[in-house]
């Protein structure tokens, strides 16, 4: 595309900080997004999907805008998972290197409540929290909102699906009137248009968010058709082809993917599980040897997989196939991030072809049967 960060209106002081960590050309939804939030105080709307870059298309104009020398939160930045929450205070803290110091705290459930509150009585510039944690703060008055004029929503639809509605609401209820609020969702379900409709302004800018769901370029889709006793060998074959690749491997039960990772394990394949009954810092542990590469395949569950964000993934395998397409979107959207490529996987039984065809027609592709 040939834009330059510079050209888009980002600080020298920012450049070389992305410069550092080997970003250089803005993503698409960069390039869109950065110049309306740097130019113009608005609400916001973005339909974009996981790997997408986002995280830069709205931390960094909120750098910009950001009064180091005022000691009060000026931006709160609400996630779904602990693990989005880290990652995008740990970016932010990145991309500040060469700039004046930005405070910036993140706040999530499953860590203890009295040192989030400690840190938060220093100078705090930006806040990144999970919503059922940010209430409980404010409920204690541990945190001052008052001064926050940009509110953003990152993965609106999978707070939604996670039963976060009435904190949302709350949320952008108790957030001062002169805010502005930017949206970012993979997909743009009846809810999240409700929420737009409730508490955006109807001038509010939009990037993508009149398209369908699309499939992404960057993965290639296959499926398979076998009977429930066979694929657990189809599994095994796949991922022997696949030799080092390291990828996800999605179930719908915590008991299938618990099942599922031990069956792995005693084939000697170095396997470790990811599900929504474990306790935070069994998840912490599962997750920070996946990231180091110590394990190979990691096998979840849609509840436990929300906020992953791992590069280098080269597949993902739907072992059993998910319920609804946004999962299906957000599954496969763990591999083909940030223009890699990537592969994912249907081990389809021969009652589930109708799926596959609904997948497709949905999306605009077109997946290729291997046998």
């Amino acid at each position: 595309m040939g834009t330059t960060f510079g050209v888009l209106g980002i600080s020298k002081g920012l450049r070389k900080g992305l410069s550092e960590l080997g970003i250089e050309t803005p993503t698409e939804i960069q390039e869109k997004t950065i110049p309306i939030l740097l130019e113009m105080e608005t609400d916001f709307i973005a339909q974009a999907k996981t790997g997408s870059g986002k995280t830069a298309a709205f931390g960094l104009p909120i750098l910009m805008k950001v009064d180091p020398k005022a000691p009060n939160v000026q931006a709160l930045i609400i996630s779904p998972t602990r693990e989005l929450c880290q990652q995008i205070g740990k970016q932010l803290f990145k991309f500040t290197k060469y700039t004046d110091k930005i405070f910036i705290e993140t706040v999530y459930g499953g860590a203890k409540i009295d040192v989030q509150k400690s840190r938060l009585r220093r100078p705090t510039h930006i806040v990144v929290a999970t919503p059922g944690r940010l209430l409980d703060l404010v409920e204690q008055k541990a945190i001052d909102l008052s001064n926050v004029s940009t509110l953003v929503l990152d993965e609106a639809d999978e707070m939604m699906s996670m039963g976060f509605k009435k904190d949302l609401n709350r949320i952008l209820e108790i957030t001062t009137a002169k805010k502005q609020t930017w949206l970012f969702s993979a997909t743009m379900p009846d809810h999240v248009k409700k929420i737009i409709k409730t508490y955006l302004s109807p001038q509010a800018k939009s990037i993508g968010a009149e398209l369908r769901l699309q499939a992404n370029s960057d993965i290639e889709y296959m499926y398979t058709l076998s009977t429930m006793s066979a694929k657990f060998k189809v599994l095994i074959a796949f991922l022997k082809s696949q030799k080092n690749g390291r990828g996800l491997v999605f179930c719908n039960t915590k008991k299938a993917a618990i099942t599922l990772s031990n069956l792995l394990i005693d084939q000697e394949v170095n396997a470790d599980v990811l599900e929504g009954g474990m306790r935070q810092m069994e998840r912490d542990k599962a997750m920070r040897s996946f990231k180091k590469e110590r394990t190979r395949i990691l096998v979840a569950t849609d509840v436990a997989a929300r906020g992953i964000d791992v590069k280098g993934l080269a597949f993902v395998v739907h072992y059993e196939l998910p319920l609804h397409l946004d999962e299906f979107t957000h599954r496969s959207g763990r591999t083909g991030r940030a223009g890699a490529k990537g592969l994912t996987l249907c081990l389809a039984e021969k009652n589930e072809t109708s799926k596959i065809r609904f997948f497709e027609r949905n999306l605009g592709m077109k997946m290729k049967l291997i046998r």
